[in-house]
């Protein structure tokens, strides 16, 4: 019999406690266990940090390879930590992350809270040792996605961020065609997500069993109401609304920005850097507007199903997931040659995280990646609320002459968590 972990949240104690138990399912053999497939010096060990919805659909993406144990997980909500857990006999259940941190047989942690949570908990993990892959958007500001990308650097840490699309051969294909001048000179490129966050403006609602709000809540100083469009139920069908509001996310601009400017900066050969100029909508710019140092212009256009389009002098571009067209439409099948400029190649997304940490090297989305890309999509969410244009230097990660907008790349912390 194992022996019990004493920090480990007891699992008769959700079997009494949790409100609300998922239905016995059958499992297939890769998921019959942490030890199914290979030898334990084999296989990664991870430990989950969150369990809602999306952490489930990682769980499968990364047991699916067959190189993991899941050894841990922790939630501040006891339902969902029980029902993560389930298909994982063995692995032990944490109300504090912390817990999963101070464990030496632990290699790496999945990060998959809210994104208010993701700068304290990868910063911590970095120091802990733990290799990190992280949930897009990387963070809430430009400065907590900048002590991100140092905390790996200084402890030397493999860290991948969950912009699957780079590992899709659609959005891989699409680049490859841009940055070797298949369309000509690119001019701009449009960006179709969701609209910028609002403050948060939900009514008080009561507070169901197992879920401690304050951690929930974490490095947030201002207290706010529990509201289940924050953090769902098991019986809730719906991914969680806290995307939707400035004090936990940034709307759809960061969250379906975070993969599709991701895809625009890349195939701009733009991953180190950023926009110099970002105007909102006015008498002159229908949309809101970044432009690079070179002159290119790339637009924030709500409408449309979300995807990306590049428009150059000899054609375009436009691809979303699962399709790709191309004017002209001979470009589709085009083959890139071996002497044609070539991208950062992963056909798995969970593979490619794994195999950077056994050779110590950086994956398809590294840190200064995902931090950029958040901060292209952070840089338009300050824009529209100072409705102003606004200069940034991309080198330094300053306004340029603007204190009132330099304020908005962070945010007041609580001590505990401050990594600012």
């Amino acid at each position: 019999m194992k022996k019990e972990n004493p920090n480990a949240i007891n699992r008769r104690q959700f079997l009494t406690r949790a409100s609300v138990l998922s239905a016995a399912v059958v499992l297939p053999r890769y998921v019959m266990g942490c030890k199914a497939l290979a030898a334990p010096g084999d296989q990664i060990t991870l430990g989950f940090i969150g369990t809602g919805k999306q952490a489930m659909g990682l769980q499968d993406s990364f047991l699916k390879t067959g190189e993991v144990r899941i050894l841990a997980a922790a939630d501040v909500y006891e339902a969902k930590l029980h029902r993560f857990t389930e298909k994982l006999p063995g692995c032990d259940m944490y109300s504090d992350f912390r817990r999963i941190l101070d464990r030496k047989d632990i290699n790496a942690v999945v990060i998959a809270t809210p994104d208010h949570w993701h700068a304290a908990i990868a910063v911590m993990a970095a120091k802990a040792g733990k290799d990190i892959y992280c949930e897009k958007p990387l963070s809430l500001t430009i400065k907590e996605g900048r002590a991100m990308v140092k905390a790996a650097r200084e402890h030397k840490r493999v860290f991948q961020t969950g912009s699957m699309q780079r590992s899709w051969a659609e959005f891989r294909q699409a680049v490859e065609l841009v940055r070797n001048g298949y369309i000509g000179e690119i001019k701009t490129v449009r960006v179709n997500v969701g609209p910028p966050p609002i403050p948060y403006n939900l009514p008080q609602e009561p507070m169901p069993a197992g879920l401690n709000w304050d951690m929930w809540l974490g490095p947030n100083v201002k207290p706010q109401v529990f509201n289940h469009n924050l953090a769902p139920g098991l019986t809730d069908d719906f991914w969680a609304h806290w995307r939707d509001y400035r004090e936990f996310g940034g709307g759809g601009m960061t969250d379906w920005g975070a993969h599709m400017f991701d895809i625009a900066q890349w195939g701009l050969d733009m991953d180190g850097s950023g926009p110099v100029l970002i105007t909102p909508p006015d008498k002159d710019h229908k949309f809101l507007t970044y432009r690079y140092a070179n002159g290119i212009t790339m637009t924030h256009e709500p409408e449309g199903n979300q995807g990306v389009t590049f428009v150059g002098t000899k054609g375009d571009i436009h691809v979303v997931r699962g399709k790709l067209e191309t004017n002209p439409g001979s470009l589709l099948n085009q083959t890139i040659g071996d002497n044609e400029k070539h991208v950062y190649r992963s056909d798995d997304h969970y593979k490619d995280f794994l195999q950077a940490i056994r050779k110590r090297t950086k994956p398809v989305a590294d840190v200064e990646i995902g931090h950029r890309t958040a901060t292209v999509c952070n840089l338009g969410n300050i824009a529209y609320e100072l409705n102003r244009p606004l200069k940034w230097d991309p080198a330094k990660e300053v306004f340029l002459d603007d204190d009132e907008a330099n304020k908005l790349t962070g945010r007041e912390m609580k001590k505990e968590w401050n990594v600012l």
